[in-house]
């Protein structure tokens, strides 16, 4: 049936469970902090993956003011949450970083494999294909 299902839908196919899989929130207050501790969070394998969206506007309560400022807003997948939520506290500027953790309840199969290889120990075998986050 040419990959669609009966309510003309796509096929999910080659998915799974997104078993320990995390997406994390974290806002920056600029691009630099952002980049540098994203490459961090990544080179400790804390992180598969951090994408970095400039621009973002956020309105806020700070100590009983209404407040508005311009950030960064860094999305990061992980299978490590605990670590990394340790290390964001640890290397943010902010006194209170906001750090949410969404677990994945699904997804596909190779990907949710990579990011599970990439936040591991490092005794898998890797591809020369890159992957895409």
């Amino acid at each position: 049936m040419n990959g669609m299902d009966a309510d003309g839908m796509k096929k999910r196919v080659d998915s799974d469970l997104g078993d320990g899989a995390v997406v994390v929130l974290c806002t920056f207050p600029d691009v630099e902090q952002a980049r540098a501790i994203a490459a961090v969070l990544v080179e400790r394998r804390l992180a598969a993956c951090v994408n970095l969206l400039p621009g973002v506007e956020s309105i806020y309560r700070w100590e009983g003011k209404v407040e508005r400022a311009g950030e960064v807003l860094a999305v990061i997948k992980t299978t490590r949450y605990p670590e990394l939520e340790a290390a964001l506290e640890e290397l943010h500027p902010y006194e209170v970083p906001e750090i949410l953790a969404v677990p994945v309840a699904a997804g596909l199969k190779g990907y949710l494999k990579w990011l599970g290889e990439s936040c591991g120990d490092g005794s898998f075998a890797t591809s020369d294909r890159r992957k895409e986050c």
